[in-house]
């Protein structure tokens, strides 16, 4: 039987592939708010992915997606590091794209008002996390769009389980003050 290097054995990827796959969407979506740019978001989880491959076969833990995620974070801030001075472009780059199409599972079609309302809000909400400062941006999306447990984000972050507490709570009520502040401005 020929021998395989690591990168070429079927079952290894396969076995990869069935595990990690399954998150690809949501490692992206972090690294849309990580990275603040389609582009940059792209290739960070390509090389994310290029990473956990490279380690599948030292990976021994239960959870696929906290892993990912923490592999995502150091390619993140292995970005940053490198652009320091580099301008930042917003995630509202592609609102117009992905938001104009309803969802397959979408039944009930909305009013034109309020799907305007809606994408106004949700168009809010992106901009509003997206100028969260990195730690309570980061927070807040692992626990509130990725639906991550205090543990699990406090294993990626490297951070104690209080201090993810806490970063929670700040970024929320920045959050809850910025979008009071909007909804004020608007009247």
């Amino acid at each position: 039987m020929p021998s395989h290097a690591p990168d070429e054995d079927p079952e290894r990827t396969r076995r990869f592939r069935d595990a990690a796959l399954p998150y690809l969407d949501d490692v992206y979506t972090l690294a849309r708010y990580l990275l603040r740019d389609q582009s940059d978001a792209e290739d960070a989880v390509q090389e994310c992915y290029l990473r956990a491959l490279k380690h599948f076969d030292s990976y021994r833990g239960a959870a696929m997606k906290p892993w990912l995620f923490s592999i995502l974070r150091n390619v993140c801030h292995a970005e940053f590091a490198r652009r320091v001075n580099s301008p930042v472009s917003t995630i509202d780059d592609s609102a117009g794209q992905a938001d104009d199409v309803a969802p397959i599972w979408h039944e009930t079609q909305a009013s034109p008002e309020a799907q305007l309302l809606q994408r106004r809000d949700a168009t809010a909400i992106r901009r509003l996390v997206d100028a969260l400062a990195e730690p309570f941006r980061e927070t807040l999306v692992l626990r509130e769009i990725q639906n991550l447990s205090y543990r699990e984000i406090a294993e990626i972050v490297g951070a104690p389980v209080g201090t993810v507490m806490s970063r929670l709570a700040r970024a929320r009520a920045m959050l809850r003050a910025a979008w009071m502040a909007e909804e004020e401005h608007s009247k």
